[in-house]
């Protein structure tokens, strides 16, 4: 994210990482067993959510679609690794069979929003243990309100965006009052090329 929070520009140009950042990041998608990501990330980004920039095995690939958004002709598509649809009752049924006849995997979440605990309740069936978030904004405030996340990684770019459009790391309805907000405990600082890098461990997590 940049200095003042944001993952994008208002025109929604992400390019934030340098190139040793990416590199990090390719690290710890081969450290992982799956990577999430909502619609919103693969229609904006269209990205791979593959190992190229590091040894290692390709993660499962979680999208989480309620209405089944994302393209037919999506990267994440492409059969490189294995991919996952999360999807809820609001998904047209033509789309998913298309989806299926591409070798993805869709999980129906019933109701009209995707039960984001269920969902993990199945990725653990399907051998995940360790996954790694990647956002977007609203999909970040969903795991996090839900207590569904154990450790944030922030990578900073000393870069000011501004934008009050502008998405920040974490969107949706946010916390009325600084002492509801969900409580960090920092782990470790570093620098990984021009970024500096900050881990933290949310409190009572895994506890």
């Amino acid at each position: 994210m940049s200095v003042d929070g944001k993952i994008a520009t208002v025109t929604g140009d992400s390019s934030l990482s340098c190139r040793e950042d990416l590199r990090r990041l390719h690290r710890l998608r081969a450290e992982v067993d799956a990577v999430m990501v909502g619609a919103g990330t693969i229609i904006s980004d269209n990205p791979s959510l593959t190992v190229r920039m590091a040894e290692g095995r390709n993660p499962i690939r979680v999208v989480v679609d309620g209405r089944c958004r994302i393209p037919l002709n999506a990267r994440v598509l492409d059969r490189s690794a294995k991919t996952v649809i999360a999807v809820s009752d609001a998904a047209p049924k033509r789309k998913l069979e298309a989806l299926r006849k591409k070798g993805v995997t869709v999980i129906m979440g019933g109701g009209r929003k995707v039960d984001l605990s269920k969902l993990l309740s199945r990725l653990y069936s399907m051998g995940v243990r360790k996954m790694l978030l990647e956002g977007g904004s609203m999909l970040n405030w969903e795991m996090l309100s839900r207590g569904l996340v154990d450790e944030i990684r922030v990578a900073v770019s000393p870069v000011v965006l501004g934008g009050k459009n502008a998405k920040s790391l974490v969107g949706g309805k946010g916390f009325k009052k600084v002492s509801c907000g969900l409580r960090l405990e920092l782990l470790e600082t570093g620098k990984v090329g021009e970024n500096l890098l900050l881990r933290y461990r949310i409190r009572g997590a895994g506890t």
